[in-house]
């Protein structure tokens, strides 16, 4: 069930309304059976490994707990790492890297054959894994109570409104409200959940799946066929298309969420107005980079042990977190782009200190500016990597950036689309950045939030795109 199919309304209309009728403990167990069932409508097949997840990890933080011992407590949290990435590798990375044993192989003139084992790729298996990981390593630590209830854990692992595609919550965060009981619907929760919704479905289902329509041309054709316009159209198509496709999922998520009672962390906070790469990943998939920063990054050593070896772990964290995203070459040069990038920010930062003030106001406007739109351009260069199917295609792709230049039907269409699909949302966008709110709009006469609403469900009934597309992360 997408969240933009009428099938997820009905469902949750439904548990809305019987949810709200029941007590702390009876809606816990409801919201349980419900996040099983919508789950198990993606593939109820994989709902034996979501268990076994939830299982193992609830028994192995309950040892961690109750041992005072460091090498026990080590070894069961050692356990439940190599349990969890031990699945994750091998529902996502078997095939990949049997793949590229088997090309090694070839290459080398040796004996190789035809992989025959193909596995499917449970939905969010990288976000709840990632998420059952954070709490036994934050039992360990002592950052976490280990739940006492195994139903209470089986809802922090499954909560269907961000199962599988996040936010990848905390378990200090989360589970507390699991455990504890939840607010009632106020008027407050509804208009902050009907904000969140509105705002989600126009990011998702019109800007997204609107520009799908323009970068899937561009990223299907041979790029001998590309001209340097058409190939930068479909960079900032894409670059659009999973911003509203995965920031529009969190939104939904996070607003269905309100309705329910529990607050879930923001995902995405206008990413495409940071100034420098450190900027981008504090707003884009927040849930994420946060992740990596606590549990990957500061575990190599941070910035802690020198220079070269903060450069180091910031490249490895971010080529990590690109294999995160799927098992091709793609991702990890996505990764290993963004992670030379915060790499080289870094050093640029420590040689020109001066380099990130001014003197005047209109210089400093300037000067940010110009930091937006080359950030911009920079992440639009990686998206390149991690849209194409191939290192190959992506190659050839930017080599056409810097080939012939052709104003073609296609691309005044383009453009044409893009200025009125996205100018609309971006003045929306400047206008909460200036504020510094993302809610800025509730705290808005209720004339403009009316007026806004209006836009938004008339773009939603009128401008969708002729068929809805996939949500991107889904695959991840």
């Amino acid at each position: 069930m997408w969240f933009n199919s009428y099938s997820f309304w009905i469902f949750f209309v439904v548990v809305l309304g019987v949810y709200h009728l029941f007590g702390h403990r009876l809606q816990n167990r409801f919201l349980l059976i419900a996040s099983y069932f919508f789950y198990g409508c993606w593939d109820w097949r994989f709902l034996l490994l979501i268990l076994f997840t939830t299982a193992f990890d609830f028994y192995a933080a309950g040892r961690i707990a109750a041992s005072e011992d460091a090498a026990t407590r080590k070894r069961w949290v050692t356990a439940s790492v190599v349990v969890e990435l031990g699945i994750l590798g091998l529902f996502k990375y078997f095939g990949f890297f049997l793949g590229e044993l088997n090309r090694l192989l070839f290459t080398l003139g040796l004996e190789h054959w035809e992989p025959g084992l193909r596995l499917i790729l449970p939905v969010g298996i990288s976000f709840y894994t990632f998420q059952a990981l954070s709490y036994t390593i934050d039992v360990y630590r002592g950052r976490t109570a280990p739940c006492r209830h195994f139903l209470d854990f089986a809802l922090y692992i499954s909560f269907f409104p961000q199962l599988v595609a996040g936010p990848i919550e905390r378990s200090h965060h989360l589970l507390p409200q699991v455990e504890n009981p939840r607010p009632r619907l106020s008027e407050a929760r509804f208009r902050e959940g009907l904000y969140l919704v509105l705002t989600g479905l126009f990011l998702k289902v019109v800007i997204a799946d609107n520009m799908a329509w323009l970068a899937n041309p561009i990223f299907s054709s041979a790029t001998e066929d590309l001209n340097g316009a058409e190939v930068l159209l479909g960079a900032y198509a894409f670059s659009f298309q999973i911003y509203g496709d995965f920031a529009g999922y969190s939104a939904i998520a996070i607003g269905v969420s309100k309705w329910l009672g529990f607050d879930l962390m923001e995902n995405f906070r206008r990413p495409y107005f940071a100034r420098n790469p450190r900027e981008f990943w504090q707003r884009w998939h927040i849930s994420l980079s946060s992740w990596l920063r606590d549990y990957l990054y500061i575990p190599l050593g941070g910035n802690r042990r020198g220079e070269g070896r903060t450069r180091r772990n910031l490249v490895l964290t971010m080529v990590l977190g690109g294999l995160w995203h799927g098992a091709a070459w793609t991702f990890v040069v996505w990764g290993a782009i963004h992670g030379l990038w915060l790499a080289t920010h870094r050093a640029w930062i420590a040689r020109f200190p001066s380099s990130q003030n001014g003197k005047g106001i209109w210089w400093r406007r300037g000067a940010d500016a110009f930091k937006v739109v080359a950030t911009f351009h920079l992440v639009c260069l990686g998206w390149i990597f991690f849209r194409a199917e191939s290192l190959g295609q992506a190659f050839g792709l930017i080599s056409a950036l810097g080939g012939e230049w052709e104003v073609s039907d296609f691309f005044r269409t383009g453009v044409s689309l893009m200025l009125f699909f996205l100018v609309p949302w971006l003045i929306f966008e400047c206008w909460m950045e200036k504020k510094g709110d993302s809610f800025a709009l509730l705290r808005s006469s209720w004339l403009v939030r009316a007026a806004l609403y209006l836009y938004l469900i008339f773009m939603l009934l009128f401008f969708a795109a002729p068929t809805p597309v996939e949500f991107i992360y889904f695959q991840f």
